[in-house]
């Protein structure tokens, strides 16, 4: 299983944001949605070796993440996009993907090819040699999804990859997501549920840290077709209905 957390606890000072967290995720796209304060991006800086676990078991492409030579080899093998990347602004798109691709150890010979191609995937290929502090804000993040595919990750791990972009660009973003989950792992923290829908093969939905629905879009769009909750759309009201069916549920353990 290319990702897998088990018992996986995380806290934020005196405060547990992950808890006793068991997931298995496999190839394909896989949203990951709750609210403000869920856990999602501190679950995504854990699977990005990015941030200590507190407690519990993480494993990446089959290697364990508390394990200083596994964690080398999953870094080589990840593409991460934080929700704020840190760039170079004096460089030019072509050398900071470039610069990324040598931190990954992708080999000299193959990184000039690796960063056009990466390039060309999000669109940006009549900018490569542009510099980055003269492109838009969309065009920034669609650098930064570049520089996350640029080693042809394994796994990939997004964190409100489509915050800046434009209706048109995120169409073709998911056409992208669609095509990399063919062969590896993605692993998408989004508000957007309309971007679930589209683009992800399966959802997990969190909720102060824990599971609190799994299933496919399709699964969570049912739950709302069933629900006269709040959302404009199916799957909308469905991440309505599964956040409050998980709350019922708490609220009633607590209370025995």
């Amino acid at each position: 299983m290319p990702i897998r957390t088990t018992a996986l606890r995380v806290k934020h000072r005196r405060t547990l944001v992950l808890d006793s967290l068991d997931l298995d995720l496999g190839t394909g796209v896989h949203g990951l949605l709750g609210p403000n304060g869920a856990g999602k991006t501190s679950l995504i800086r854990v699977l990005a070796t990015v941030a200590e676990p507190d407690g519990g078991r993480v494993e990446i492409l089959g290697h364990d993440v508390g394990d200083h030579r596994g964690r080398t080899e999953i870094r080589r093998r990840l593409g991460y996009l934080p929700q704020e990347f840190g760039y170079y602004p004096g460089f030019t798109v072509r050398e900071f993907v470039a610069y990324v691709a040598w931190l990954k150890e992708v080999p000299a010979d193959a990184v000039p090819a690796a960063v056009e191609r990466a390039v060309v995937r999000v669109g940006l290929a009549d900018r490569i040699d542009a510099k980055v502090r003269t492109l838009s804000g969309g065009m920034v993040r669609r650098v930064g999804i570049a520089q996350a595919l640029v080693n042809e990750p394994g796994v990939l791990l997004l964190d409100e990859p489509t915050a800046g972009l434009d209706p048109e660009q995120r169409v073709e973003f998911r056409e992208l997501l669609r095509e990399l989950g063919t062969t590896a792992t993605v692993v998408v923290s989004t508000h957007l549920v309309e971007d679930v829908a589209a683009a992800c093969t399966e959802v997990t939905l969190l909720d102060e840290g824990r599971v609190a629905h799994r299933g496919t879009p399709a699964s969570l769009t049912a739950l709302g077709a069933a629900s006269d909750g709040p959302g404009d759309h199916p799957i909308e009201r469905g991440y309505t209905a599964a956040l409050r069916a998980h709350r019922a549920t708490v609220r009633e353990g607590a209370l025995r």
